[in-house]
């Protein structure tokens, strides 16, 4: 049974699919464009591995590409109501790849007037970093259906692994830091993932304070399922939403938020004694 579970946004369960020509036209349905993903060595031969599943029992299908969460744009649609300052007649916009203090958003969903820029929501897309490569089991796949592929390749017990730890903990300390910016801009950020990788970072981090939704905190986790759909593919599903603020962000991290709570009490009660009879002169 294949491990590969998406190819170029196709179920590999599914039947009466032309595997040679979808590979051949290397078409990626959600950039609607050819897929960027590519090799190294090859870098005119697309990947076009979208989702893979893992485990012994092979469950739990692992989405290992971003462009897979844009399936029928709907995570913008989902942040629609964090354009809080939106107005009927503004105009929506989608921009991809802004350098903010902190590093680069994935995108933006921006309301418009005119040109001019009304409000916006960052929005950042992480999937499953694997260890290892996909590449042998997605020839194998191939083999398995006619299609030529590469001997050598498809007879290498060369695998792959989810690189759980750091791919969550990469993508906090990077919220750690753009959260910042959007607090100090009143501002929201959301992190689309999907629900693994939530469940992941909450038994793994200290996400006990980070609770259901609220619009007035600055930066949100928006969790989807991949579950199959009438059509024998799969589909995204919005599954929970949480939320919490920059000094939510450093606990979740276990930077000691409270420290700085700490730090303003000390400074609070010097400031209460300081008089003219604390003064130091020489």
């Amino acid at each position: 049974m294949t491990k590969v579970k998406e190819l170029f946004g196709l179920n590999t369960s599914s039947e009466g699919i032309d595997w040679k020509k979808t590979v051949t036209n290397q078409h990626c349905p959600y950039l609607d464009k050819g897929c960027i993903k590519t090799r190294k060595s090859q870098p005119e031969i697309a990947i076009g591995t979208c989702t893979m599943t893992y485990g012994k029992e092979g469950i739990n299908p692992i989405i290992i590409c971003p462009h897979r969460l844009l399936e029928k744009r709907q995570i913008f649609t989902d942040c629609l109501h964090l354009l809080t300052t939106h107005v009927p007649g503004n105009e929506l916009h989608i921009v991809s790849e802004i350098q903010i203090p902190g590093g680069n958003v994935d995108y933006f969903l921006v309301s418009a007037r005119n040109g001019k820029v009304k409000d916006f929501v960052g929005i950042e897309l992480q999937t499953m970093d694997t260890t290892g490569t996909v590449w042998p089991e997605r020839e194998r796949f191939l083999e398995s259906v006619g299609v030529e592929a590469d001997d050598e390749v498809t007879s290498s017990k060369s695998s792959y692994g989810m690189n759980w730890k750091m791919t969550a903990k990469t993508i906090l300390v990077q919220l750690h830091h753009k959260i910042q910016t959007f607090e100090h801009l009143n501002k929201h950020l959301v992190l689309v993932v999907q629900d693994p990788l939530l469940d992941y970072m909450k038994a793994n981090f200290s996400f006990s304070h980070v609770e259901e939704a609220k619009v007035g905190d600055p930066l949100h986790f928006h969790s989807y399922s991949l579950k199959e759909k009438k059509n024998d593919q799969l589909g995204l599903n919005l599954e929970s939403r949480l939320s919490t603020d920059t000094d939510g962000m450093a606990i979740c991290l276990g930077l000691q938020a409270e420290a700085r709570v700490e730090l303003l009490e000390i400074v609070a009660k010097l400031e209460a004694k300081m008089s003219e009879h604390t003064l130091f002169t020489l």
